[in-house]
């Protein structure tokens, strides 16, 4: 029995407890939620890994087969925030099946497709799919768990993402190397058909917004924090972009050329390791991680800029990129809809539209600044970049980017971790 302390003769009622881990059942739907992810960004980046027999087979140029990664960036663009709004009415893990059908379908045509129009339109399809799945995956995840635990929910499903380029665009490389680039495709289809089976039993079902309560983009943007996230997640996703798109021909400049593969895996084990600390820590230090993992892709910027061409350092380099942005999705989607409050899912889709627009964006900056300055421009790019990004986050302490999460608590007691 409980004594009274407060002098009232009314014993107080016990303050309701939130739990310190996730349950089964919703870890079980948060990691099918993390393989949307990864099957969205394998979709997006498996081209890159098959290109010379892709355009082989579509008799067309390398730089056209490229193509098919650009028209998916624009379709998620384009479609992340007229589709959200469109939607938001929707059932949320109906709306989740149906993007996995069109993933489905959109590669199933990828990968029978022997002409260059019809692939470029079903990669425009599957980038609508992205975009949708997207823009709805962040308030997903936080819907299944107390707040408390929604940064760390977030992380889980944001997973997939660094996944799929640490080990899915290699597998799915050496997959269409020994099959045909086909046999590929016909996987991704076949794993989005079973991740909708698994969504379907796993994944608990959420209604959508009532009609006339989704806010509009100018109201989402005048709210406090909104405009210094989007603005600092455009500006590390392109800093990233630049040098990730073009690390072949960096690479081949400092004469690592044969290194393109591990530098890769360092960079994706690295991500890994980054999101397994973001998870940890984000819903009490989320500031502090922002501005870490800043400094860290600086740092490997700074690094590379200095012409060394010494393989371990490369090595350590990319490394240290990879630490730094394995957990950004995850700060960045968990800052934006921690300030929208109720416009969280149009703040969301504002987010993935500039995320892809950085995609894209990192293409054709990298591509003037290669025609008009040489591969070593890129990592100078990439500090010019981020020097913003630390001066937007250092001052948006109060919006944007606080040092905690609202409602976050530490663990009680060590028999709570």
């Amino acid at each position: 029995m409980r004594s009274d302390t407060s002098g009232t003769g009314v014993t107080p009622p016990l303050a309701p407890s939130v739990p310190d881990r996730l349950s089964a059942p919703t870890l079980a739907a948060l990691t099918a939620l993390a393989a949307a992810a990864f099957i969205t960004l394998l979709t997006e980046a498996l081209p890159a890994g098959v290109l010379p027999a892709l355009s082989t087979d579509l008799g067309v140029g390398e730089s056209a087969a490229g193509q098919t990664v650009t028209v998916y960036a624009i379709g998620s663009a384009a479609a992340a925030i007229p589709l959200s709004a469109a939607t938001s009415t929707w059932r949320r893990r109906r709306l989740l099946l149906i993007t996995m059908a069109g993933f489905a379908v959109a590669n199933a045509v990828t990968a029978v497709s022997a002409h260059y129009p019809l692939t470029l339109a079903a990669r425009f399809v599957a980038g609508v799919a992205a975009g949708l799945v997207w823009a709805m995956l962040a308030g997903y995840a936080r819907r299944l768990v107390p707040g408390p635990l929604q940064g760390r929910a977030l992380t889980i499903a944001m997973a997939g993402a660094p996944l799929a380029l640490s080990l899915g665009v290699p597998a799915g490389t050496l997959l269409g190397q020994s099959l045909g680039w086909r046999v590929a495709f016909w996987t991704m289809t076949a794993l989005a058909a079973a991740l909708a089976l698994w969504i379907a039993v796993a994944v608990p079902d959420f209604p959508g917004q009532p009609r006339g309560h989704r806010a509009g983009v100018a109201r989402t943007l005048r709210v406090p924090g909104v405009l210094p996230v989007l603005c600092v997640t455009l500006a590390f996703v392109l800093a990233h972009n630049i040098l990730y798109t073009y690390i072949a021909t960096f690479l081949d400049r400092l004469g690592l050329g044969g290194s393109v593969d591990t530098v890769l895996f360092a960079f994706g084990v690295a991500s890994v390791a980054g999101i397994v600390v973001v998870g940890a820590r984000i819903d009490r230090r989320l500031r502090l991680l922002t501005l870490a993992g800043t400094v860290l892709f600086a740092v490997s910027a700074t690094v590379l800029a200095l012409p060394s061409g010494n393989a371990l350092t490369v090595h350590a380099a990319a490394a240290l990129w990879g630490l730094g942005f394995g957990g950004a999705a995850s700060l960045f989607q968990t800052a934006v809809a921690d300030a929208a409050g109720d416009a969280a899912d149009t703040a969301q889709s504002l987010l993935v539209t500039l995320w892809n627009a950085a995609i894209a964006g990192g293409g054709i900056v990298g591509g003037v600044l290669l025609d008009a300055l040489g591969p070593g421009a890129f990592p100078w790019s990439v500090l010019a970049l981020l020097a913003p990004v630390l001066a937007i986050v250092t001052a948006a302490r109060r919006h944007g980017f606080p040092p905690s999460r609202p409602g976050a608590t530490e663990p009680s007691s060590p028999s709570a971790r």
